[in-house]
């Protein structure tokens, strides 16, 4: 039997994401549940890891999205289980607010929408060996949780990417959104262009070209890391 992994998605968006691609070329079956439909998550057993996805929702606003709670109890399975866990954006300040750490909206609005450097925090070791061109889409932030391994950041978000234990990592930015899934965002976002920090569209077109297929490069390894020893 394939080993499964469990992805949690919070919107419709078409499933053709890096997780994904890894997932089908390397003999796994993807498990899809969205919780904010109405799916459930407890019902998924035997998985061999989890990725929470990105999305709309405040990861505090747990009265007006109750889903979130259900989220929350999957977070806290996996950390009881040692199931390894990627938390990319929203799921990743879902992973830091679950270990006790603010989430949210910082005082100065800079909105990361189109390419960004990341650079290697002090104890990233061979996670991220030297700075990074990654894709962004987001405005919300957290504090890096106790006992977390800070191991990306930039000088408008310090904290980009970390690590909780050995197997549970969250990501600020998406480097698992390929340029077609960006050019959805372009059409569907198109009313954040002129905001504090977002790129206009020809620079984000000319940095995708230039940095994309190095982004697809570095996180194919770390999915090789981290979900092939899942397996």
């Amino acid at each position: 039997m394939a080993p499964r992994v469990l992805l949690v998605r919070h919107g419709d968006e078409p499933a053709d994401d890096r997780v994904v691609t890894w997932l089908a070329a390397n003999g796994y079956e993807a498990v899809t549940r969205k919780p904010f439909a109405g799916d459930r998550l407890d019902d998924v057993g035997g998985v061999a890891a989890s990725v929470i996805y990105g999305g709309l929702f405040d990861v505090f606003e747990r009265e007006e999205y109750p889903f979130l709670l259900e989220e929350d109890r999957w977070i806290a399975q996996c950390l009881e289980k040692g199931i390894p866990l990627l938390g990319i954006c929203q799921g990743c300040q879902q992973i830091a607010y679950h270990l006790g750490a603010w989430a949210g909206a910082p005082e100065r609005e800079f909105f990361e929408f189109g390419y960004y450097p990341v650079e290697p925090a002090e104890e990233a070791g061979e996670f991220l060996e030297a700075p990074l061109v990654v894709t962004q889409a987001h405005y919300h932030t957290f504090d890096l949780p106790a006992g977390a391994v800070r191991l990306a950041g930039n000088s408008e978000y310090p904290n980009q990417a970390f690590r909780y234990g050995e197997n549970v990592f969250g990501f600020q930015f998406h480097a698992e959104v390929t340029p077609a899934g960006f050019r959805r965002w372009q059409d569907s976002k198109a009313h954040v262009y002129g905001r504090p920090g977002v790129q206009d569209v020809q620079s984000q077109n000319r940095l995708m070209a230039a940095h994309d297929a190095e982004q697809a490069r570095w996180f194919n390894g770390f999915l090789d890391s981290f979900l092939g020893q899942a397996a």
